[in-house]
């Protein structure tokens, strides 16, 4: 009996992987089946068998990589910390250098009256007599100024002062003051008067010694310009 080829239906597989089956009869009756994969499968059925890659790598986190490792200091911060608090401005002080030229005691010019002068490191200076001049600059933009007074005291002698100020309450105003006799009673200032009137070959005068006192600066000029006196040098 001559073997005929008998065709079995294909048995259902993966639409992923085609499989072909061969089946055929050989004489003694048993039936042999040749099951071959197709290795030529789509590239993208390949693709999908693949497993995926772990997406679970751990992240850096946005803030550390954000933030500086040394941060810089806050220069503002520590240059107000450093600086040092605004002086103080005295208030007495600032109504007298809006009033300048005038000072306090312009009224006092020619009236008889006690005075007190201070000197620093000295004892103050106490007397009867009159103010007769006093000056003052006409401005003190930059907050310190000078005032020069010549008094005359009852006994004939002349007292000059001089007196610095300073709007700042942490500056205190310094005072200066000497006295001119013109008959010295004590040896030393007897002396000291013979020896300067000897260089100057004429006697000394209340004027040489505002002169030597406050020198020729414009505010000492403005002073000089209010005696009735003359300071000026004369030439021929």
């Amino acid at each position: 009996m001559s073997a005929e080829p008998t065709e079995i239906s294909q048995p259902r597989v993966s639409g992923t992987l085609p499989v072909s089956i061969s089946v055929s009869v050989a004489g003694d009756g048993h039936k042999s089946t040749d099951a071959t994969r197709n290795d030529a499968a789509p590239e993208g059925a390949r693709k999908d068998a693949t497993p995926p890659a772990s997406t679970d790598a751990p992240k850096k986190s946005a803030s550390s990589d954000s933030a500086p490792n040394n941060p810089a200091p806050n220069k503002e911060a520590g240059s107000k910390e450093g600086a040092s608090p605004a002086s103080k401005v005295s208030t007495i002080k600032v109504r007298m250098q809006a009033h300048l030229p005038a000072l306090d005691d312009d009224a006092d010019v020619g009236v008889q009256k006690e005075h007190i002068v201070t000197r620093d490191g000295k004892a103050d200076l106490r007397f009867t007599g009159v103010l007769l001049a006093s000056a003052a600059p006409a401005s003190a933009p930059e907050g310190h100024w000078e005032e020069y007074r010549i008094y005359q005291t009852n006994g004939g002698m002349h007292v000059f002062s001089k007196v610095a100020r300073n709007v700042l309450e942490k500056n205190e105003d310094t005072h200066e003051a000497e006295v001119f006799d013109p008959s010295p009673s004590s040896m030393p200032s007897q002396l000291l008067r013979s020896a300067r009137e000897i260089a100057r070959a004429r006697p000394l005068t209340w004027m040489d010694a505002a002169v030597a006192f406050f020198g020729y600066d414009p505010l000492a000029k403005v002073l000089y310009r209010k005696l009735s006196v003359r300071f000026e040098e004369e030439i021929r």
